[in-house]
């Protein structure tokens, strides 16, 4: 007899975590609570999401909005980092890991549950950053992931279960992709995406337009940044959602954060996505902006350092440690100076910042023009490249 009597399940409304509301059920012998997280992926995919979750066996279901702490709590404090994972992926499923994790615990703790659920694959990244959350959040509740026990191993093998118990699914044998959306991106998997030498079909982009459906006009945008975050856009203050929804839109018109890469899974094998994060792509590129106006050399290396050290903790899951509120620390005394404004030019699939200015750049037109100046004195160089070139210059001294 099974000792868990109430099982959260973090709940999509699909196929995988339609079957597990009665599998749950019937090898535990316990009460589903569906959970359901309004990450920003579209009223679409909510609509008729509580009725399906009843209907599957929940007992209940709780829809959480997220939307806005997204945005504000975990997205643009890793934006200030300026992590990149793998120099391409915008990580958008990662940064929404954990603020899904921490509500599910939060409606478990609601309503007494004993253990929490969810329908990620014994093959993925998201097992690990959903379990890892949980341990930091609540080590007492047990975790039940149906993937690596049912012996359900395929798409027609669920529709089958689910159509036994006569439980209606949107889902079908022809719906090849698996999709990943929240306000920040969507991602794309599966179908011929499994092929790395196959090109994407226009199938497969739901959100952007490709560069060659895009306007043949450029449009311009202006940003302003406010301590390394993006306060308002052409001059008009919003919320980090609004902010994001809003360019979102713009972006998305002219075909900008398509990616395509083949990245490495922190379970060990790579796989191949297709990632549209329109929006993101904008605000990163304002920030870069700021950032080479305002951080000297040596400031920038380490950055870049904190930066790539973020990403793969973002992607691992560790969201809940103390690692990553050093990170952020460290990312926020950069944060101090970056602040300025932006104009960015927007053009069939490309953003290119056109204009930028802070009243803490380094950048100073009497140092660096080519025309005459009279506050740099160029014989002073000779010094300076001797002292640095000495190691070499030694080195070459002994080899004679």
């Amino acid at each position: 007899m099974s000792s868990i009597k109430k099982v959260v399940l973090a709940y999509s409304g699909g196929l995988d975590t339609s079957a597990i509301v009665p599998w749950l059920k019937e090898n535990y012998n316990c009460e589903v609570v569906a959970f359901v997280a309004d990450v920003g992926q579209g009223a679409e995919e909510l609509e008729g999401v509580e009725a399906k979750a009843i209907a599957s066996g929940a007992s209940e279901c709780h829809i959480v909005d997220l939307k806005d702490e997204l945005v504000a709590d975990y997205i643009y404090p890793t934006l200030k980092t300026g992590a990149i994972y793998e120099g391409t992926y915008l990580l958008g499923t990662s940064m929404a890991r954990p603020i899904i994790a921490k509500a599910q615990v939060e409606v478990a703790r609601k309503v007494g549950a004993d253990a929490l659920s969810h329908g990620c694959t014994g093959k993925g990244n998201d097992q690990v950053r959903f379990e890892s959350c949980f341990a930091a959040l609540a080590p007492d509740l047990k975790v039940i992931a149906p993937w690596r026990e049912w012996d359900l191993s395929s798409r027609e093998s669920l529709l089958d279960y689910l159509a036994e118990r006569n439980i209606p699914c949107s889902a079908s044998a022809t719906k090849i992709y698996s999709r990943d959306a929240n306000a920040w991106h969507i991602s794309h998997e599966g179908g011929e995406l499994e092929d790395p030498w196959c090109q994407p079909s226009d199938q497969v982009w739901t959100w952007t337009n490709s560069p060659e459906q895009a306007p043949n006009e450029s449009q311009f945008v202006q940003l302003s940044v406010k301590n390394g975050e993006v306060v308002a856009v052409n001059g008009e203050q919003m919320s980090p959602f609004q902010v994001l929804t809003t360019l979102n839109e713009v972006a998305a018109l002219h075909g900008i954060g398509r990616v395509d890469i083949v990245e490495n899974r922190l379970v060990g094998m790579k796989s191949r996505g297709c990632y549209e994060t329109p929006g993101g792509t904008v605000i990163m590129a304002a920030l870069q902006a700021i950032d080479e106006l305002v951080l000297d050399k040596t400031s920038r290396k380490w950055k870049d350092t904190l930066a790539n050290e973020f990403s793969h903790l973002v992607y691992d899951g560790r969201w809940f440690t103390p690692l990553k509120d050093s990170i952020l620390a460290a990312a926020e005394a950069f944060s101090t100076l970056a602040t300025g404004e932006v104009v960015l030019k927007l053009y069939k699939g490309q953003v290119t910042a056109v204009q930028k200015q802070s009243e803490n750049s380094l950048y100073s037109e009497d140092f660096a023009t080519f025309g005459e100046d009279d506050v740099y004195d160029q014989s002073h160089a000779e010094g300076f490249i001797r002292l640095f070139s000495l190691s070499s210059r030694i080195s070459a001294m002994n080899n004679k």
